[in-house]
Formats: C-alpha cells, structure tokens, sequence
C-alpha cells in the first residue's frame, strides 16, 4: 500500500497547507510561479514541512519538467546524467526543467560544483531541501545563485486540517469514522511535520479494525509506544535523537551520549551535522569551565569534512566522551543573552568619549578618547575605569559558574572589579 503521506501529498497550491509567508496570496513564491519565472532556491526548513511537495507543485504550475536526485545516493556521474536529460527535455516556450535535489546538504563541494554551469547558463532550475543551514552546508558560488526560502513547522491549525483531509478524503482512512475527542498528544507527538501526523494516523488505522476510531490523548500515546519501530519511520525521530545526546552530555553521563551517538551513525546521520551540535553543547553547556572543549569540538567537525565514516565515529566518540566528562558552566551563554536584552531594553546608548577613537583633530577638539587610560601601563594590566555605557556601569552580565576554572576567574574579577561581583 502506498503510503499516506504520499496518498495525501497534494498537487496544486490551493491544497497545499502552510507556508503562506511564501506561497500565500501576493507572497514571493506565488507571484513567481504567476509569472512562469522561477529562479533557482533552496527550501530551508524542518522535516515535514512540504518542501518536496512545493517543488513538485512548482514544476507542475510553470508546466516544466520535473527531475529529481537524492543526495544520499546520488555522484557527480548522476547529477551531469539528469543534466544531460534536461537539457534534451527543454522546449523553448516553456521555462527550464527543474532539478530538485532532496537534502542538498550532504552534496560535497566537487558535487554542488558540477551544478554550477548548468545553473548559471540557465539550463536548470535548481531547487534543493535542507533541514541545515543553507550558510554553512551549500557552497558561496551556488548559494549566490539561487534564494532561500525558509519553511516553517505546521501549527495546530495546520495540522488539525491535514487531519481533517485525511479521515475525509482518503481512499482508506475515510472508511472509518473519526471522533476527535482529544488531539494534543497528536498535534504533540506530530510537533509541526506533517509526515509524523500521517504517519501516526496511519498507525492508528492499522491498530485498530473498528468501525468507529475515537482519538484520545491516551489512545495515541499508547499506541506509540507499543509501536515504536513502525512509527520510527525512515528515521523520523531525528531531532529527538540529536535531543537526547546533547542532554547526555550535559547532564555528564558518557555512556548514555555514546548510545545515542551510535543510533545517529547506525541510522545514517551526517557526521557534520554531530559535529556542529558538538561545537555548540561546547560553549553552550561547558563553556569556561573547560575551554579546551570548544577547540576540541571544532576538530571534531573538521574530521568530519577530512575523513567522513567509518574512521570519523572514533573521533566523535573520543569528543562526545570527553564532553560529557568536563565540568559544566552556562555563564557565557547566560551573559550573551542578558546583555541582548539589556541592548533591546536600552536601545543604542552612546559610546563613553573617553573610550571613542579619535582619528581626526576635530575628534579630539569633540573630546574623543580624552582621559582613556592604557590598561597595560598599570599594575596587572588593569585599571579601575568605565567600560559600559553612561547608566549601565554597574551592570553584571558575566556570573561566573561554580567550577575550579571559572572560581579562579572570579576570584580575581572581585579583587580587579571592588564590589561589582560581590552578589
């Protein structure tokens, strides 16, 4: 049996659910596809958002061609092959075929550089997915030539409406009768991807072989966990697996974060896609209590690009071990966020003169940098003088975790700083 994400994958706009901040009425997307004049884009978003639907609406709007490559499974050798068949699929009064490429972020650069040519010359229209930053995983050249739209995760609405399309109009689900007594651990479980709700609804189709099915929050929760496997569908519990190894390791537990790093690798995740989290667990959870932890985690990523799998889950287990076994400190984190909401609290306040460069005569006539002291001219490199903006000096953003690290730092912050860190 097909399966009822696809069943249910709609083919024009007018059936297509969310992202209205592109595809709505008078939205970006939507007037391109009126025009016929499709650029090249990449669709950055959330798994179940519908990004390989919108390609295929596109195409089928524009009244093109319709190509598709998975990057998983998919060479330079096959991206010049669906080129070369473009190319002879083209007619002139129509715009250029579309080449979709599923997860354009596991393409390396000798991949992504084979489509450069056949984008510029217009040859394609390019549209790649991503749940990755386009930033960091698409190369310069090719993400100049194409804009990124970005997809959002359904909300309750949303989802509440794909479920009412499902009961009513499929073939299957529509022969049952559908009480939506309770739906949070649906729109839960579902949490914004429209292929997790299909496929929660397919499993309780399955499950149950009564005429009447009356959706309970107990029901769903019960049903998932007795079928957990089946709901697992093609790795569906990414982002809850990324979740459970990133709190490992902050919570200090090696085993548990080598647990979850082995069903990432055995289920085919990026190892890139590992090393970034780790970079960010390393200055979000360790921070200055270890800061070798940060440089440690950024070789791991640059592993990650130079040698790939099998050998680079060796060093991925060495950095996620050696994380979870570092002491813990939130501090940098905690103080950047304090000091974002102070400047949107305060807005743009002055710089102080005396800490404002002067380059110019006039600048110095103005008062600029009059009376800065030069920290190394003094006794530990330090003077006692105001940093922080006219009606800010006596902020404390920075508090320093209780670690032998940043106990150390605090120590000489209150003998530099007399009573700033005394709270």
């Amino acid at each position: 049996m097909i399966p009822l994400a696809e069943r249910m994958r709609p083919k024009t706009l007018t059936d297509y659910v969310g992202q209205e901040h592109i595809v709505g009425d008078g939205a970006v997307l939507q007037n391109a596809i009126k025009s016929g004049n499709i650029p090249s884009m990449i669709l950055w978003g959330p798994p179940g958002t519908g990004k390989t639907t919108l390609a295929r609406i596109i195409a089928e709007e524009v009244s093109t061609g319709f190509f598709t490559l998975s990057a998983i499974n998919s060479g330079v050798k096959d991206v010049r092959e669906v080129i070369t068949k473009a190319k002879r699929s083209r007619f002139f009064d129509r715009p250029a075929p579309i080449l979709f490429i599923d997860e354009i972020h596991r393409f390396n650069k000798a991949q992504q550089d084979s489509l450069l040519g056949a984008v510029e010359e217009g040859t394609i229209t390019l549209i790649g997915a991503t749940t990755e930053n386009p930033s960091f995983e698409v190369i310069p050249a090719l993400l100049s030539r194409a804009q990124v739209y970005v997809l959002k995760s359904l909300d309750e609405e949303q989802l509440l409406e794909l479920v009412r399309q499902a009961t009513q109009r499929d073939e299957y689900l529509s022969q049952r009768k559908w009480v939506m007594k309770e739906t949070r651990a649906l729109i839960d479980f579902a949490n914004g991807d429209a292929r997790k709700l299909y496929n929660i609804l397919e499993l309780l189709y399955s499950t149950f072989s009564q005429e009447k099915i009356v959706i309970e929050n107990q029901l769903v929760v019960q049903t998932l966990q007795q079928n957990l496997v089946r709901y697992d569908k093609g790795g569906e519990m990414h982002y809850d697996i990324i979740s459970a190894f990133i709190k490992s390791i902050r919570g200090s537990d090696p085993d548990a974060a080598v647990y979850w790093l082995a069903r990432m690798l055995s289920g085919g995740e990026d190892p890139k896609f590992i090393a970034r989290r780790l970079i960010i667990l390393a200055s979000e959870d360790i921070g200055l209590a270890n800061p070798n932890a940060l440089l440690l985690a950024n070789t791991a990523f640059d592993a990650a690009h130079k040698i790939g799998m099998p050998e680079v889950r060796i060093v991925l287990s060495q950095v996620a071990i050696y994380l979870a076994n570092s002491p813990k400190s939130n501090s940098a984190y905690r103080a950047i966020d304090m000091a974002l909401a102070k400047v949107k609290e305060t807005g743009n306040l002055p710089v102080p003169l005396h800490l404002r460069n002067a380059p110019t005569r006039l600048m110095k006539q103005l008062d600029y940098g009059k009376n800065y002291q030069y920290a190394h001219n003094f006794e530990e490199h330090f003077i006692d003088q105001q940093y922080l903006p006219d009606g800010l000096a006596d902020n404390c953003f920075y508090a320093p975790a209780d670690n032998p690290a940043e106990r150390k730092a605090l120590e000489r912050l209150r003998r530099l700083w007399k009573g700033r860190y005394e709270k």
